[in-house]
């Protein structure tokens, strides 16, 4: 049929035979079993896939319900670098987790102020944190009352006092903890803490300390206080020791002796310091001098509260690489300087801090300012005493570059005028809460020195300084009309 309506569409075309279908062709033995392979392996593959993602579903819903930790699958040092990087003020919440967690957490930490003497004693604080290099026992070494509503506050410690046990001392040696106490603690610090280096203790003995000397090998900063001569022998083992804060005797806490004989001592064996604070120390020419010659790497001295013998200051000279020197509240700077021969001077000093110290003494100001003529910067901070005279001493520091006035109340404009139009090289000027300076009796010179200073901080008194700045706001009479309408308003109240 479709041979006949092709021919009557297309009478032109001669007559061709009918088209039959292909045969497909039969599959060969080979080509069977290939086929028949790759379908074999793809149902094998579907059903391991499916076999393994059901084995780990097991094991984990088997994991859920026997309550393991999936946290232990993973090593201590991944878990310390991961909780290193929360923040130390959630350490304490996330402590509480798990035992686990409890210990790492005190890997990671490196400085501790004890308070409690008991959780060093019985070792908790050496199995706890392993890596410690900061080490602050002096809160712990005071016997503190709880049940005690009063409290004594010093810039070391805050101590709860029974009314018993305050003396004439206040809190003296009772108020401590004993020699044998502190010296056992130090020895769990110097076996637990090998890489120790900053420790602050009260009361300890020659025999506590020169064990950690010899444990602590790296120990470069230390803080003793109520120490005495013979306690600075043990302390001159500290081969490494750069930094050193002695306390010899604090008004009202304890009351201890250091001497020349016990700065000799210290200066023979710590040759290397580079800051050294002496506070209630007594000493003198002697022992200030064997410090300088000694101790050459000596760069920051600090006297606090000391009770030396008359002629130290000229001691300071022996100091030939000193940078900075600073005086805290001192109630006098030297009761007899001696005279200006045998003074000296330190060619490398910088800097000069005085703060909370009497300066009444003209002499003893003026020999302070010529041993620290070649310093740099000056500062004054609550100094007692710093009238127009004294201050006149320090014109002979020709180098100064900087120069800071903080609540010296004494002091005048004119005073300040005489001195600062001296230093030919003054880059920066603070003058902050000092009343007897005006803004009125400032002159012309002190001006144009205002306009070329490369930094000026100037707020001589803040009672003017509030009244120009709410001037012209009408503040005070906005407040006098406010209360004003309130007593008027209680009256009407009153009345009804």
């Amino acid at each position: 049929m479709a041979a006949i309506e092709n021919q009557l569409k297309n009478p032109s075309f001669p007559n061709t035979p009918a088209e039959t279908p292909r045969r497909r062709r039969r599959l060969s033995l080979t080509e069977m079993w290939f086929k028949d392979q790759q379908l074999k392996h793809a149902i094998y593959k579907m059903q391991q896939h499916q076999t393994t993602s059901n084995q780990v579903e097991r094991a984990v819903l088997k994991t859920l319900n026997l309550g393991i930790d999936l946290f232990s699958l993973i090593s201590d040092e991944n878990l310390l670098l991961v909780l290193s990087k929360v923040p130390i003020s959630e350490h304490v919440l996330i402590s509480l987790v798990c035992k686990r967690w409890y210990y790492v957490l005190g890997k990671i930490r490196d400085s501790i102020c004890l308070l409690d003497w008991e959780f060093l004693i019985s070792g908790r604080l050496i199995g706890r944190f392993r890596n410690l290099s900061e080490v602050n026992l002096v809160p712990a070494c005071f016997r503190s009352s709880m049940s005690s509503g009063i409290v004594i506050s010093h810039k070391l410690v805050k101590i709860n006092v029974d009314v018993e046990g305050v003396g004439e001392g206040l809190i003296g040696k009772e108020g401590m903890l004993g020699c044998d106490l502190v010296d056992n603690g130090l020895k769990l610090i110097g076996i637990g803490c090998p890489n120790l280096r900053r420790l602050s203790v009260v009361n300890a003995s020659e025999e506590g300390l020169g064990f950690v000397a010899e444990s602590c090998v790296t120990l470069q900063e230390l803080e003793v206080f109520c120490c005495g001569d013979m306690v600075l022998r043990s302390i001159s083992k500290f081969r490494n020791l750069q930094i050193l804060k002695l306390s010899g005797s604090v008004e009202g806490l304890y009351d201890s002796v250091v001497s020349d004989i016990g700065l000799t001592i210290l200066a023979q064996g710590c040759r290397r310091l580079v800051k050294l604070e002496l506070s209630g120390c007594e000493g003198s020419y002697d022992g200030i001098k064997a410090i300088g010659q000694c101790c050459q790497m000596l760069e920051e001295l600090t006297i606090c509260g000391h009770k030396m013998g008359g002629g130290w200051l000229s001691a300071l000279s022996y100091c030939g690489n000193l940078k900075t020197m600073k005086l805290q509240s001192c109630r006098s700077i030297d009761v007899c300087p001696g005279s200006d021969e045998h003074l000296g001077s330190c060619p490398t000093l910088e800097e000069l801090y005085l703060e909370r110290c009497q300066v009444r003494d003209r002499e003893s100001a003026r020999a302070l300012f010529m041993v620290c003529k070649f310093a740099r910067e000056i500062s004054f901070r609550d100094c007692w005493g710093l009238e127009d005279d004294v201050f006149r001493c320090a014109a002979m520091c020709r180098r100064v570059k900087s120069i800071s006035l903080e609540r010296c109340s004494l002091l005048t404009t004119k005073g300040l005028d005489l001195v600062v139009q001296s230093w030919k090289e003054l880059e920066t000027l603070k003058v902050v809460s000092c009343n007897n300076i005006k803004d009125s009796e400032i002159t012309t010179e002190l001006a144009i020195l205002f306009s070329v200073l490369k930094e000026l901080k100037w707020r001589p008194d803040s009672r003017s300084l509030l009244a120009s700045s709410v001037a012209g706001t009408r503040v005070g009479k906005k407040g006098s009309r406010f209360f004003k309408r309130m007593v008027t308003m209680v009256d009407k109240t009153k009345r009804k």
